[in-house]
């Protein structure tokens, strides 16, 4: 999982991430376009990318598709984010709970 968050330190790997977002089988030709950098430097940080499994590469012909995998994101989100927001969730259950329950009667506030 280290070498996910290596990758993802990076803001131009980040970019590009989202580049395969918003169009997924993209070539190294289409995801250097725009960018203030080299082919080479573009091949680097897929080459990174691709080592922490978090995009995968598949040939047509002669050219080479980069695909977003989403599952290593998954996995942080789960492992990392998930025990947050299930803390969260059940206290918002609790709170729904106090708030939709009844008015105490006269005789159960003497009791307290």
């Amino acid at each position: 999982m280290s070498d996910v968050f290596a990758a993802l330190a990076d803001q131009t790997r980040r970019a590009l991430l989202d580049r395969l977002f918003t169009q997924n089988g993209q070539s190294l030709s289409d995801l250097h376009h725009g960018l203030a950098m080299s082919r080479q430097a573009v091949a680097k940080h897929l080459h990174i990318l691709e080592t922490a499994n978090l995009v995968s590469v598949h040939w047509q012909g002669r050219e080479k598709q980069h695909y977003l995998n989403p599952v290593p994101l998954g996995e942080i989100v789960h492992r990392w984010v998930g025990k947050f927001e299930d803390a969260r969730v059940e206290a918002l259950t609790d709170f729904k709970k106090q708030l939709e329950k009844p008015p105490a009667t006269e005789q159960e506030k003497r009791r307290a």
